[in-house]
């Protein structure tokens, strides 16, 4: 009888140690699984979201006037099937993400990063496209990406933690962009801080194996394309703080205006709600019409846009502040959509006014770095913005004064607006007693 002593506490010892092995082992599976996932289900969104804006692109060259009809008509469609089937889909996605992650054991706010959710932010994203919004992928990807995430995990049984949302949101911008490491910059500052080891290496292994599953169907491609060229100190030192403080204002002006009309606590959110379908319709007639003068420029992601100012090309002086307004607009319709890749194209058109002040062989260069100091300015991340521009555009070489411009941009947003939009946003979708004291 004396042997079954130490052969228990052998035991005792044993399984546990054993059954730890086994967990980790599944949580990598799961991990890995929901990884190639989002990699594969973020490029076929991206293939039917860009057909869907090249649709609505193509029927708006041969009817000039299609913008003034259908983007209204659409506008009220979608906000009548986000507010009836998936009120979860609407908007950005980020804040979504974001609330989900601060409960992530409670049924009630997994809801918004549910396979249902995904499902009707991508249809409805499409949709938006096609209507000729002024929506990105980008933001809805975040949230198909941690949905997809969290899917896997409950199915292998590995429990839910705010690591797998953050991993799951990280590669999401990683395989939209096809931008691994703005994948793990974006976890960092914006979802949240990757607060433990542990964390980090799901961060970045979910970040890893989605980029490389999105490049190896799409190939190694540079969204933007490349840029090349380089800025003397002189330009530099001039160009830095103005496209910082003037882009960073604008970008804090958005957030601002976004807050004030719709943010939880913002002083016209409660009026606007009142007849959601009327907010949508007054601002699908904006868009609509912004979109019928601009022939199309303004609708979608401005992606064709933004490409060519990078490259250096003419483009017209409007084109910054109309897509500041169609952005705004579609925002503030509640319609699902993100603000990445429209944030980008405003801060394109913001950066292409401050070209005149610097020869004509520098436009590109100052054009990517009003992109800095708009997007820092609207979503308050200074890392994420230089890797983003610098990975889509791959222009590794202006990383010191992207980085100057953003970490400008970033204090004149803050001065403009003080709460960071997406964490803002975000307590829409808490409990309300957790939201009134956020």
């Amino acid at each position: 009888m004396q042997i079954f002593g130490p052969l228990a506490r052998w035991l005792g010892k044993k399984v546990p140690d054993d059954l730890a092995r086994v967990d980790d082992w599944t949580r990598r599976v799961a991990t890995m699984v929901s990884a190639v996932l989002i990699g594969l289900v973020a490029l076929v969104f991206a293939t039917v979201g860009d057909g869907a804006q090249d649709l609505f692109l193509d029927l708006t060259a041969e009817y000039g006037w299609l913008p003034l009809v259908l983007t209204p008509v659409m506008f009220v469609l979608i906000a009548l099937l986000t507010r009836k089937l998936a009120p979860e889909a609407r908007g950005s996605g980020i804040p979504q993400v974001i609330a989900a992650g601060r409960h992530p054991d409670s049924e009630q706010t997994l809801k918004l990063v549910s396979l249902r959710a995904a499902l009707a932010k991508m249809v409805l994203t499409v949709m938006s496209l096609f209507g000729g919004a002024s929506v990105g992928r980008e933001g809805p990807t975040v949230q198909l990406g941690a949905a997809l995430m969290v899917a896997v995990h409950r199915a292998l049984r590995v429990k839910v933690s705010a690591g797998v949302l953050i991993a799951g949101g990280a590669a999401g911008v990683a395989a939209a962009f096809n931008t691994p490491l703005a994948g793990i910059a974006f976890a960092i500052e914006e979802l949240a801080v990757a607060y433990e080891q542990r964390v980090a290496v799901l961060v970045m292994g979910a970040v890893m194996i989605a980029g490389l599953t999105a490049q190896g169907l799409a190939g190694n491609y540079v969204y933007f394309g490349e840029i090349e060229g380089s800025l003397p100190v002189t330009s530099i030192l001039i160009a830095a703080p103005l496209a910082g403080l003037v882009g960073g204002i604008l970008g804090g002006l958005f957030s601002r205006l976004m807050l004030a009309l719709r943010g939880p606590d913002g002083r016209w959110t409660s009026l606007l709600g009142q007849r959601p379908l009327v907010t949508a319709l007054v601002c699908g007639i904006i868009v609509g019409v912004l979109g019928f003068l601009t022939a199309g420029q303004v609708s979608g992601t401005g992606y064709e846009a933004t490409q060519a100012l990078l490259a250096g090309e003419e483009g017209d002086l409007w084109f910054g502040p109309a897509k500041f307004v169609a952005a705004l607009a579609t925002s503030v319709s509640g319609i699902p959509g993100g603000i990445f890749a429209p944030s980008l194209a405003a801060g394109s058109g913001f950066g292409h006014l401050l070209t005149v002040l610097f020869p004509s062989d520098q436009a590109g260069l100052i054009v990517l770095m009003g992109m800095a100091g708009y997007f820092t300015g609207v979503v308050r991340a200074p890392l994420t913005t230089v890797i983003i521009l610098s990975e889509t555009t791959g222009m590794s070489g202006a990383i010191v004064p992207l980085f100057a411009t953003a970490l400008i941009g970033d204090w004149a947003g803050s001065t403009v607006c003080k709460e960071r939009l997406y964490h803002a946003l975000a307590k829409d979708f808490l409990p309300k007693g957790e939201a009134k004291a956020a």
